[in-house]
């Protein structure tokens, strides 16, 4: 599902549950050993997809850590993001002279909890997802704005390195699965301020995802990134 939403040469791996099998190397056993089981499990599920995908661009299998903010440590020349949720574990990798940065984000197809949209949507992009809704009622439009926000917050931070919270990313949703985003910095901040990316809804799933080119100048200002 998520390799339609990322450009060619990306390499992905999902599944669809942890019932495969998935083992751990024993770093990556240390970092969930007071997990529960279900942790364990989609831990390990995760993982797997991700040695599939780095298997699918020559890479050999490798330990998975958690780094700086959680983010995952990939091996040397490789740019990479994993997500998982209810019903579904997926890995996209690429080489880090192809693409910057990925991040891809998973989301059951369901409404946010009372009291998350306002935390994390400003009133334009909810005065949006009301357009969005009235045009298409059966998408979760609330769940698909966390899910794109996250998957942007999965490519922002392998760049910087900076924590952000999801209401400062700001985001336009277009209804032929496609969206932009920015996240406002000032203007000397040698990052993409912008991110372009495609989303898709199936099978009770909602999935985003943003590929970051490598020839992107990172150092647009944030005036000229407006979503």
């Amino acid at each position: 599902m998520v390799e339609e939403i990322l450009p060619a040469g990306v390499c992905v791996a999902e599944r669809f549950d942890d019932d495969g099998p998935a083992e751990l190397f024993p770093e990556e056993q240390a970092v969930v050993a007071g997990s529960t089981p279900k942790r364990r499990r989609e831990f390990a599920t995760v993982r797997a997809c991700a040695r599939q995908a780095l298997g699918l661009l020559g890479v050999a299998p490798v330990a998975l850590l958690p780094g700086k903010g959680r983010a995952p440590r990939w091996p040397e020349g490789v740019v990479g993001s994993m997500t998982h949720c209810r019903g579904y574990r997926g890995a996209a990798v690429a080489r880090a002279d192809e693409l910057k940065s990925i991040g891809i984000d998973a989301e059951p197809a369901l409404p946010l909890p009372r009291g998350v949209l306002g935390m994390i949507a400003d009133p334009a992009e909810q005065a949006m997802l009301a357009r969005l809704a009235a045009t298409a009622p059966d998408v979760c439009w609330d769940r698909l704005l966390f899910s794109v926000k996250e998957a942007v917050y999965k490519a922002w931070f392998p760049l910087t390195e900076r924590w952000i919270r999801l209401g400062e990313v700001l985001a336009r949703i277009d209804a032929d699965g496609a969206f932009t985003a920015r996240v406002p910095v000032g203007e000397r901040d040698r990052h993409p301020c912008r991110f372009d990316g495609r989303w898709l809804v199936r099978d009770g799933l909602l999935l985003a995802a943003v590929a970051v080119p490598a020839r992107e100048d990172p150092a647009v200002p944030a005036s000229d990134a407006s979503a």
